[in-house]
């Protein structure tokens, strides 16, 4: 068994990387190896569910719970783990894992432009959020996101080349069909820059202000946002433009420029850690474009659910959108444990994605301090990987946690109804009894 985290007897520090470990790599190109089950035994279920019920409150507490040994995927303890409940960001495991199977890690999503007809261009987008107008930061911690300079530096390039010093920026968006907000998004979401409309063309998120993080606001037009950004940047390069109107590009188009995303893997990872709406809508998209269905909110759904069926993990998924912020969505807590099973499998290594993208309780993302600094959940600390999920009146946790034998278990704790407020804190401390017990 190799050490993954530090002595249990000392404060926590991130855990480091090694052979079979499930956390972070600090490259994420790098290869990392597909997750060890553990040399240790399997916790023995009613000594685990004696930890468990305590802390979950009963038959009568609005929990739903599960634990599960994650190579055999036999259930070890659980609580209603078959009914569905709303499982809010956890939704993005399954967006995860559906884009992954079927695009690949390696994908990248291309915006490009192209002549247009009439002294105009195209600006043409394929789904990428992370497209940014922001300068590039050595230290951004993620591979580089495309650059809507760099398109309008090789766009001006090639137009000045023959001749052209003047033009027109139409857009095509028509990568995605379909409203811009799934059914059941409360109307509060897109004012709160929750998520931006959303669009096959956008330009860092459709953030108004994308360099100050503390402002959320979007704006509410993002592909005609993106056009006026790239005539301005054209303008700057030394060719006059105004933006145009939205089109629909020629396929035999001639091409003028061409950044790309980073790949799907690295979407993943942040869409994981950072719990980013945004990235997750486009990952379900993209399920749909690979599976030849229209890139709507509806096709998208049911692409994520065609591929989980093909890999054995659709049963207990029912969702309207990729990102978790429909109230509508249904996924049970043995279907969650099922999927973080399966992605931290030697099967499926081109998942690994998801696990290197959940974040470490205590230390990073949606799981960074407070979380796992108390005493009731500290034993928690860099122990437990896992994707959070917050809505009004829910509460979700789901991930792995090695236990105190050293066995690896994947884990789904599913608390509210929708109604009254939750305390979150009661789902680390379930996910800190998993990763503290010795009950081989």
């Amino acid at each position: 068994m190799v050490k993954l985290t530090p002595d249990r007897h000392l404060s926590p520090q991130p855990p480091s990387v090694a052979a079979r470990d499930v956390v972070r790599a600090p490259d994420p190109a790098a290869a990392i190896p597909a997750a060890d089950a553990g040399s240790g035994r399997p916790p023995n279920p009613s000594v685990l569910a004696g930890r468990l019920s305590a802390l979950a409150g009963g038959p009568k507490a609005k929990i739903n719970a599960v634990v599960i040994d994650a190579e055999t995927r036999r259930a070890l303890y659980e609580l209603r783990a078959d009914r569905p409940a709303t499982p809010a960001s956890t939704t993005k495991l399954a967006t995860s894992v559906a884009a992954l199977a079927t695009a690949g890690p390696a994908h990248q999503i291309t915006t490009r432009t192209v002549q247009g007809t009439g002294g105009g261009i195209v600006l043409v987008g394929g789904g990428d959020p992370t497209l940014t107008a922001l300068p590039p930061r050595p230290d951004a911690g993620h591979p580089p996101y495309a650059s809507l300079i760099d398109l309008a530096r090789q766009t001006a390039s090639a137009l000045k080349a023959s001749g052209v010093r003047q033009v027109r920026v139409d857009y095509d968006a028509s990568a995605y069909q379909g409203p811009s907000t799934a059914a059941g998004w409360k109307p509060n979401y897109l004012p709160d820059g929750e998520v931006a409309p959303v669009a096959a063309l956008t330009v860092d998120e459709g953030r108004v202000a994308p360099s100050d993080p503390s402002k959320k606001t979007r704006v509410s037009d993002p592909p005609a946002s993106a056009a006026r950004q790239f005539a301005r940047l054209l303008s700057k390069n030394g060719v006059s433009a105004k933006a145009g109107r939205r089109t629909v590009a020629q396929k035999e188009a001639a091409q003028l420029g061409a950044v790309q995303s980073p790949p799907l893997s690295a979407l993943v990872e942040h869409l994981l850690t950072e719990s980013d709406n945004d990235v997750a809508e486009a990952m379900a998209r993209q399920v749909a474009i690979k599976l030849g269905r229209p890139a709507t909110f509806a096709d998208a759904a049911q692409a994520v659910r065609q591929v989980l069926a093909k890999l054995g993990v659709a049963q207990g998924v029912s969702v309207n959108d990729g990102s978790g912020l429909s109230p509508r969505n249904r996924i049970s807590p043995i279907a969650l444990a099922r999927i973080v099973s399966l992605a931290a499998g030697e099967d499926h290594p081109e998942l690994r994605p998801v696990i290197t993208g959940l974040p470490i309780a205590g230390f990073s993302g949606t799981l960074s301090p407070p979380r796992y600094t108390v005493a009731t959940s500290r034993a928690g600390a860099g122990m437990v990987r896992a994707k959070t999920g917050t809505l009004a009146g829910v509460s979700t946790l789901a991930g792995l946690a090695y236990d105190a034998d050293g066995r690896l278990l994947a884990f789904a704790f599913m608390a509210g109804d929708g109604k009254s407020a939750v305390d979150p804190g009661k789902l680390d401390r379930l996910a800190a009894a998993v990763a503290s017990c010795g009950c081989g």
